[in-house]
């Protein structure tokens, strides 16, 4: 085996003196003078938290009234935020009744409210974050829609990075003359992709 002067195999040298190569930092760009020298940076913008919808805790009352007539209550804040950080940030919130409509007692024909019956209205928005347009689905009470189908409740048309929209929304019941006395119970769900 052979040794250095200090008695150290060769081969153990080696490696300590490939460590010390190894651990030295590496050399900035070597410019001459009056020359600019750049150096190139990189960083990470991270989104972790999406798309989210935030709606009201239920039951939310909304009032009451008689046979014939109109029930209207607004359903609380519901709210998008976009934390997705992209170049195109647009959604599209959706809203929908209960196929089986509102019912109370057994839910019979004459305790069921149809999802016909009950209309839907966003209004505009209540607070924004963000940049782009934010666009109700029904701007005025006039533009209410019915909720038996799926239906726009609110949209973001343009623009980048993180936003958020909140609105409080109208719930209206066209309570039919055939409607019996009670307290009627149905879901409105909303949706955003």
């Amino acid at each position: 085996m052979l040794k250095s002067r200090l008695c150290i195999p060769l081969a153990a040298l080696a490696g300590v003196v490939a460590a010390m190569v190894v651990i030295l930092p590496s050399q900035a760009g070597t410019c001459p003078v009056s020359t600019t020298c750049p150096t190139t940076v990189t960083f990470t913008v991270t989104a972790p938290d999406g798309l989210a919808i935030t709606v009201p805790n239920g039951p939310v009352n909304v009032g009451g009234g008689t046979p014939g007539n109109q029930i209207s209550g607004q359903l609380g804040a519901i709210t998008v935020s976009d934390q997705r950080a992209t170049l195109t940030a647009t959604w599209t919130t959706s809203v929908i009744a209960s196929a089986g409509g509102f019912t109370t007692g057994g839910g019979t024909a004459s305790e069921t409210i149809p999802a016909t019956a009950a209309l839907y209205w966003s209004g505009p928005a209540t607070a924004t974050t963000g940049t782009g347009t934010f666009v109700p689905g029904q701007a005025n009470a006039a533009a209410a829609q019915s909720l038996d189908v799926s239906r726009t409740a609110f949209s973001k048309t343009t623009g980048s990075g993180n936003n958020s929209a909140t609105w409080n929304p109208t719930i209206v019941i066209n309570i039919p003359a055939q409607a019996v006395a009670g307290t009627y119970t149905g879901t409105v769900s909303h949706s955003v992709a």
